[in-house]
C-alpha cells in the first residue's frame, strides 16, 4: 500500500457553505493559490451547477493554478456532469466528483427509490462523467450509515464503471472512529479490484470526531482525505486539514507522507478567517491564538527549561513567526507590508496605500496593533461603492441613563439624520437607523467578538437579517462596538439593496 497520503481541500466547496462565509471570485483565487502555496492535491472549486457564481469561480480557479488537481461537485445527473466539464474547461488537471446518497435514510426519503435503482445511478453517472474526464471520483453520501455489504457493491459497481477515486463521507457525523476504521477495512477487503481506485475519507464534526475518524479511515487504508481549513464546513464543520498534517508530521513513525509545506499552515487558517470573517477559537488545535500558549506556573516553568516538556510541535513549523515585528502608529507601509505577506495577504501597492490609511486611524487608536487587526483592514470590503454608508453616530449612554443615538447616513449621495432611544446603546444607534431606513427587518443573530485582546481591542460584530422573507448576513469591525453594531446591520441592508437594485 501506497503511503503517500494526498490532501483534497475543500474549504472552497463545503467550507463555503456556512452561513454568512461566502466569497466573490477574487477571493476565492486568493484562497485557491494560498493552498496551492500550501500544497493541497486537490482543490474542490465549487458545485457549478449551483448557481452563475460558482460556475464562474471554478472557471477563475482552474485559470489561476497550475499543478493541483482542480474539482467540481455534481450530482448523479448528466446535466450537473454537462455544467461541471464545461467549468472546468481551462484546469490543467480535471477532476468530475459526482455521486449519489447510499444510505437507507437516503434511498427511500430522499429519493423515493430503491437499492438497485440507486446502484444503477451510480454506475449510469460514473460512466457519463468519464466520457469527459479521465479522472472521476465517486460520493456515496451518507456512507457512514450505509450498510457495509451494500456499500461495498456500491464501490465496486462504479470502479468498475471508471471510478478513480471512491469517497466514504460520515455525511451527518455519526460515526465512532472504530467503526468508521472497520468500514474502510471492509471495504478494502470485500471489494474486487479496490487497489484500481483510491479510497477517500470525508468527515462532519457533528459529533467531534471528524479528526479521529479520517485519521482511522487513514489507518484502515484510505489514501485521500478530505478536508478543511480551520475545520469550517456544514453545521458543525469538516475535518481540519492542519491537523491532520500535524498529526502525521509529530507521528512520523507511521511512515505517511503529505505533501503539505506546514509552514505555511497559520498564514493561511489566517487568511481564510479574515476572508470569511469567520475567527478561529482560541483554543483551537494547531492554529488557534492559544495553541502555543502557557498559563499554568508549572507548565511556564517546564517551557522555560526545555520547550519539549509541554510542547510536541515547534511554532515555527506551522508558521507561527515568534519575533513578530509590532505594528505601531510609527511603522511604515514595508512594515504593514511585511506582516500581512507573513499572514498569507500580499495586496497590490494601490490596495496597500488604502489600507495603510486606514492602519494609521486604527493605530492611533490603539497602542499597538495585532496580526488579526491589520488582516481585518485587509480584508474589510471598502465602503466607496456602497449604496449605504455610516456619516457619523454619536451616543448616550450610562447607568440610570436612557441611551440615545443620533445617526448621519450617506444613501447614494444623499445625506440623512434621525435619533432614537432604546433599551441600550445598539438599540438605540439601529432604531435610529431604521427610522432612515424604513424597510421591515428582523434581527436574528448578533454575536460580538473581541479579535484579540485588551480594553482598545477591535470588535468583530456578526449579524444575520431577515428581510422579505430572506437571511442576510452582515460584518463590522471596530474599536468601538457599537460603530461595528451598526456598520455589521448597514452592511445587511447594502447586500438586499443589491439585489433589489
Amino acid at each position: 500500500m501506497s503511503n503517500r497520503l494526498f490532501i483534497f481541500d475543500t474549504t472552497l466547496r463545503d467550507g463555503e457553505q456556512v452561513p454568512g462565509c461566502q466569497l466573490n471570485t477574487v477571493e476565492k483565487i486568493q484562497v485557491a493559490k494560498a493552498l496551492e502555496q500550501l500544497g493541497v492535491d486537490v482543490i474542490e472549486a465549487g458545485f457549478p451547477i449551483s448557481s452563475p457564481g460558482d460556475f464562474n469561480s471554478v472557471i477563475e480557479i482552474s485559470k489561476a493554478v497550475t499543478w493541483p488537481v482542480i474539482c467540481a461537485l455534481t450530482r448523479a445527473v448528466e446535466r450537473d456532469i454537462d455544467v461541471a466539464f464545461e467549468a472546468l474547461q481551462y484546469a490543467k488537471h480535471k477532476r468530475i466528483h459526482t455521486g449519489i446518497g447510499t444510505s437507507d435514510e437516503h434511498i427511500k426519503y430522499k429519493f423515493n427509490s430503491t437499492r438497485e435503482e440507486i446502484l444503477e445511478r451510480a454506475v449510469a453517472a460514473t460512466k457519463y462523467a468519464k466520457r469527459f474526464v479521465d479522472d472521476v471520483e465517486f460520493y456515496c453520501e451518507d456512507a457512514g450509515r450505509t450498510d457495509n455489504e451494500y456499500l461495498a457493491q456500491v464501490v465496486e459497481a462504479v470502479i468498475k464503471a471508471g471510478a478513480t477515486v471512491v469517497n466514504i463521507p460520515d455525511t451527518t457525523g455519526y460515526c465512532l472512529p472504530q467503526e468508521y476504521y472497520d468500514k474502510i477495512k471492509y471495504l478494502k477487503e470485500h471489494v474486487d479490484h479496490i487497489d484500481r481506485a483510491i479510497i477517500s475519507t470525508h468527515c462532519h464534526n457533528d459529533l467531534g470526531m471528524a479528526t479521529a475518524n479520517t485519521f482511522n479511515g487513514v489507518m484502515a487504508g484510505a489514501r485521500q482525505v478530505e478536508v478543511t481549513i480551520n475545520g469550517i464546513g456544514e453545521r458543525a464543520g469538516n475535518t481540519s486539514l492542519e491537523e491532520i498534517a500535524m498529526i502525521l508530521k509529530c507521528h512520523k513513525q507511521l511512515g505517511i507522507e503529505t505533501n503539505i509545506n506546514t509552514t505555511k499552515i497559520y498564514p493561511t487558517s489566517r487568511m481564510v478567517s479574515s476572508l470569511m470573517n469567520m475567527p478561529v477559537q482560541p483554543n483551537k488545535a494547531i492554529v488557534g491564538r492559544n495553541a502555543f500558549a502557557h498559563s499554568s506556573g508549572i507548565h511556564q516553568d517546564g517551557v522555560l527549561k526545555n520547550v519539549q516538556t509541554y510542547e510536541i510541535m515547534d511554532p515555527k513549523d506551522v508558521g507561527i513567526d515568534d519575533n513578530s515585528i509590532v505594528l505601531t502608529a510609527r511603522s511604515g507601509r514595508a512594515a504593514l507590508k511585511h506582516r500581512l505577506h507573513v499572514n498569507g495577504v500580499d495586496l497590490t501597492e494601490e490596495k496597500l496605500d488604502k489600507v495603510y490609511e486606514k492602519f494609521l486611524v486604527l493605530a492611533d487608536q490603539k497602542k499597538e496593533v495585532s496580526d488579526a487587526d491589520a488582516l481585518m483592514l485587509a480584508g474589510a470590503d471598502t465602503a466607496d461603492t456602497h449604496a449605504v454608508r455610516l456619516d457619523f453616530l454619536q451616543v448616550t449612554t450610562g447607568k440610570g441613563v436612557k441611551s440615545v443615538a443620533s445617526i448621519g447616513l450617506d444613501i447614494s449621495g444623499q445625506k440623512f439624520e434621525a435619533a432614537a432611544s432604546g433599551n441600550g446603546p445598539v438599540d438605540a444607534a439601529i432604531k435610529a437607523l431604521k427610522k432612515i431606513i424604513m424597510k421591515q427587518m428582523t434581527l436574528k443573530e448578533f454575536t460580538i467578538q473581541a479579535i484579540s485582546k485588551g480594553s482598545d481591542d477591535v470588535g468583530k460584530v456578526h449579524m444575520q437579517v431577515e428581510y422579505d422573507g430572506s437571511l442576510y448576513y452582515g460584518f463590522g469591525a471596530n474599536t468601538d462596538i457599537v460603530t461595528a453594531s451598526v456598520e455589521a446591520y448597514i452592511d445587511c441592508i447594502n447586500k438586499f439593496k443589491k439585489e433589489e437594485d
